[in-house]
């Protein structure tokens, strides 16, 4: 059984220009102990998918609809007072600029204690070692006099390792993580993410890690959900994705990505912009982009659909299975067919 399994979500906020579909009946599961990427360029509904989830979208102006089962439990409509509860104990989230997220004027110190009263029934001496020995686990260094430091005191980095310390201060089954490297150097984002899987594999906490970037789904990801235009394109394993991608948003992300096995003169560019959701184009949303659009694109949106002889791998385009084989061998050499 999945620790989290969402089943049609749809999130629409009302704006002034009429009613904005973020997220539009996207549906996947996320099994304890595993992770899935989900990826997709910025404004295509990744964040808003989590946020959904966590409850944290603003209920004035968004309205969601569907189930976000987690052990059983659906959050979408859930007590806010339940809620409460999980958010930070069962579920927590790590958000992509923890300079936004902690709290400029309370040590980091006790915003960790904070989160552990919040939640357990200890004393403040047993929430400080706890605060202590987590922040020791990201690899703080003299942790014991860093604990009574402040926010602006951090390094990027740092901080982005204290916002990991928070979220699995309480052990969660579950770790949702916005882009939690996307404004961190190269060297510092590797060690982040090999942080991350290493608690994962102490806490065994399932992980939802929400990027742009592939290079961050391929280092440690098991499943994939590509999102386009507030719906999924694509979704299956890591290896089938990378391999057999069959959607040609999918081909469009992979070829953009620079390769040490292939001698490639440029990058593949997918041309165009992605579309405004307050009037998306009918049939396939990805159809004015697309290099291999026919006329059945332009009207008739495309089911999800599993790739034959891969039950698990859905994909959502009208291309029929000789073409996507021809498309996969170009993008295996580095030769995508250009769009035009």
């Amino acid at each position: 059984m999945a620790l989290l399994e969402v089943r049609d979500l749809r999130t629409s906020f009302r704006t002034d220009d009429g009613i904005v579909k973020a997220v539009d009946g996207i549906s996947f599961s996320v099994e304890k102990g595993k992770t899935l990427g989900i990826v997709g360029e910025s404004g295509c509904g990744k964040s808003v998918t989590c946020l959904s989830i966590m409850g944290l979208n603003n209920k004035q102006s968004a309205i969601s609809s569907g189930e976000a089962l987690f052990n059983g439990e659906d959050l979408l409509t859930m007590s806010s007072r339940r809620l409460r509860d999980l958010r930070g104990n069962d579920v927590a989230m790590i958000f992509q600029d923890p300079m936004t997220s902690l709290n400029p004027v309370h040590s980091i110190g006790k915003q960790l204690v904070e989160a552990v009263l919040l939640h357990r029934d200890v004393s403040k001496k047993e929430a400080r070692a706890r605060a202590l020995e987590l922040l020791k686990a990201v690899g703080i260094p003299r942790a014991d006099r860093r604990i009574g430091d402040y926010p602006h005191q951090f390094s990027g980095g740092m901080r982005q390792r204290v916002m990991i310390a928070m979220s699995l201060i309480n052990e969660p089954d579950l770790l949702i993580a916005d882009e939690p490297t996307t404004a961190l150097d190269v060297t510092t984002q590797a060690q982040i993410l090999n942080l991350m899987l290493k608690l994962q594999e102490e806490f065994n906490t399932a992980i939802i890690m929400i990027t742009h970037d592939l290079g961050v789904v391929a280092e440690i990801a098991d499943d994939v959900v590509v999102m386009y235009a507030g719906r999924v394109a694509e979704e299956g394993t890591v290896d089938e994705i990378f391999t057999r991608p069959h959607h040609p948003y999918t081909w469009g992300l992979l070829g953009s990505l620079p390769r040490l096995d292939a001698d490639v003169e440029r990058l593949v560019q997918i041309q165009g912009q992605p579309p405004s959701l307050l009037n998306p184009p009918r049939g396939c949303r990805f159809h004015p982009r697309c290099p291999y659009v026919m006329d059945v694109c332009k009207s008739n949106e495309p089911r999800l659909l599993p790739v034959t002889d891969e039950p698990h791998h859905l994909q959502a385009c009208h291309l029929d299975e000789q073409t996507k084989d021809r498309e996969v061998e170009k993008l295996r050499a580095g030769v995508l067919a250009e769009a035009s």
